[in-house]
């Protein structure tokens, strides 16, 4: 089989997806640009700005779009890649953009707030203190992994530090000069040409010109950037840096298209599917834990809910954003599969150990843009350039999010100490911060990152659960939403429980526990939901 063919074939079935069923799922959720959105009735200049729609796009595509659409479709062809392709299509459009626009919607009609508040209105106040405090806690853990792998990567490569950090700089130009041009449509797209032109030049430039520091001063540089990132106005860093880096991205995805097209490489692995690995485990649930971002992953409604909504400037606005977005990740986690194929098994699985997923996906993909007339390393930096420079925008977006969830913790705590830290966005991400260099200085995140996968998942039925709560309440048939729920959960317990079980064989205890204690957060949050819905439909009897 053709390669190109592969990448047609999902992309006209991706398209068609948006078109028919994001139309579907857009109706099912009430959403009309009659209500006005929160961006507006709570604008504050710092969280809360109207933009754009291709904006919000820009900066909620690269903070779901990490590095996960590459890493965890490129490991997961361990089981095949048919199955691979099967769990990005059918996750993509029936899981992950429900999940998404689902996470989206309800913020919008919950003043823009998380999800974490939104179980509170539907579940309780222990729903919401759970999820807060769990969702909190991963994303430190997310903000310690990505600053210590960021900080190796600028150590490894000077020149992708010199090239991020020149990025920074012309974000915040282009902040201020978007905010003095305001809404006239063709200045803005002269300072978008003008910005991204600037920031590939920037690509050439970071490599001649690398920036050295030792591992543990960037570090430090990196949180101090993304403390910086959590209490800057959003449209003048968070914000425009998303856009522009959201066109590196456009930018692989196209050359990566027109080099397959032009090389039209043959798919040379079998199609053989393989029911276990010596070091994954089974294929369920292993696959649907390995391949997250592409498919469906808790992380996106952190985002969705958290930073995105915020800015959503109509209500309309998020079925491009939400659902189109997430279809344009499943089209990258495509792409990365599509990568590896034209590698024969024997020679995937040696390469995948020795050089990684990252490497494999930068050497694979650069060769076939470098059909494009381009030097194949000028190519193969260029891509994993792209993947730093969206581990960076994850790093800031992560430690926006954390001071969300710890704000919206403290809001119901009537004490003065509690309400000063929901109203002070600067201690707030202070105390970010600082847990997360205890974490780095612990040296703990490298045991507690293998457990991320199966909390993350776990994120995504626990939002799901939320979106469907919020639904049956409001007499909606929420089917489309149950079935993934329900299907999530059946994943992310079974992966729960294998890993306590595994880890427990192999005396790591403290991943046990932890495991465990995710298993019981699922049930307990479940049982609330339950509770919930039942004391719903008696308080309507008893008014009878």
């Amino acid at each position: 089989m053709n390669l190109a063919v592969l990448l047609l074939f999902s992309a006209i079935i991706l398209f068609l997806a948006y078109k028919i069923y994001g139309k579907y799922v857009y109706k099912k959720f009430g959403l009309n640009d009659k209500n006005p959105a929160p961006s507006h009735t709570h604008r504050d200049g710092v969280d809360y700005e109207p933009s754009k729609p291709i904006v919000v796009l820009g900066h909620h595509f690269a903070s779901i779009a990490g590095a996960g659409p590459i890493v965890g479709p490129i490991i997961a062809v361990t089981f095949g890649w048919i199955p691979a392709v099967i769990w990005i299509l059918v996750g993509g459009i029936f899981f992950g953009a429900v999940h998404d626009l689902g996470s989206m919607a309800t913020s919008l009609k919950t003043d823009g707030k998380s999800i974490g508040v939104i179980i509170r209105n539907q579940i309780g106040m222990k729903g919401k203190q759970l999820f807060i405090i769990f969702s909190f806690s991963t994303l430190i853990l997310v903000i310690g992994v990505f600053a210590d792998i960021i900080a190796k990567t600028f150590v490894t490569n000077p020149g992708v530090a010199s090239a991020s950090i020149l990025f920074i700089l012309l974000a915040v130009v282009f902040g201020i000069v978007n905010k003095m041009v305001g809404d006239k449509k063709t200045s803005f797209v002269i300072i978008t040409i003008v910005g991204v032109l600037l920031m590939y030049f920037f690509v050439y430039l970071g490599m001649k010109i690398p920036f050295v520091l030792d591992y543990k001063v960037w570090v430090l540089a990196l949180l101090a950037y993304a403390f910086i990132a959590s209490v800057t106005p959003v449209g003048m860093l968070l914000q425009p840096r998303d856009y522009l880096n959201s066109f590196l991205l456009y930018g692989l995805i196209i050359a990566a298209v027109l080099g397959v097209f032009i090389a039209n490489p043959e798919i040379q692995m079998s199609n053989e599917i393989h029911v276990s690995d010596e070091n994954l485990g089974y294929i369920f649930p292993v696959l649907f834990v390995t391949i997250a971002c592409g498919a469906i992953s808790g992380f996106h409604s952190l985002v969705a809910s958290g930073t995105t909504s915020k800015q959503l400037d109509k209500e309309s606005d998020a079925k491009l954003v939400g659902f189109g977005g997430m279809l344009i990740e499943s089209f990258l986690a495509i792409i990365s599969v599509g990568a590896v194929v034209i590698l024969s098994r024997s020679e995937y699985i040696d390469r995948l150990s020795g050089e990684g997923p990252v490497a494999l996906f930068s050497t694979g993909l650069g060769g076939m843009i470098a059909t494009l007339g381009i030097s194949e390393e000028f190519a193969v930096g260029f891509v994993a350039l792209t993947v730093s420079a969206f581990a960076l925008t994850t790093l800031d977006t992560c430690t926006r999010l954390a001071r969300f969830t710890l704000q919206e913790y403290f809001e119901d705590v009537p004490q003065a100490a509690g309400q000063y830290l929901a109203k002070n966005r600067y201690v707030s991400t202070g105390i970010v911060v600082v847990f997360s260099i205890l974490l780095l200085l612990s040296g703990e995140f490298t045991t507690l990152w293998p457990i991320f996968g199966s909390a993350n998942q776990l994120l995504a039925a626990l939002a799901l659960l939320t979106i469907a709560v919020w639904l049956i309440k409001k007499n909606i048939n929420a089917l489309f939403v149950t079935i993934p729920m329900f299907f999530m959960f059946t994943v992310t317990l079974a992966s729960l429980g294998l890993f306590a079980w595994k880890n427990f064989q192999n005396e790591v205890y403290v991943l046990s526990i932890i495991a465990a204690l995710l298993f019981v957060l699922a049930i307990s949050l479940m049982v609330l939901a339950t509770k919930s819905l039942k004391k719903e439909v008696k308080e309507p009897a008893k008014a009878l």
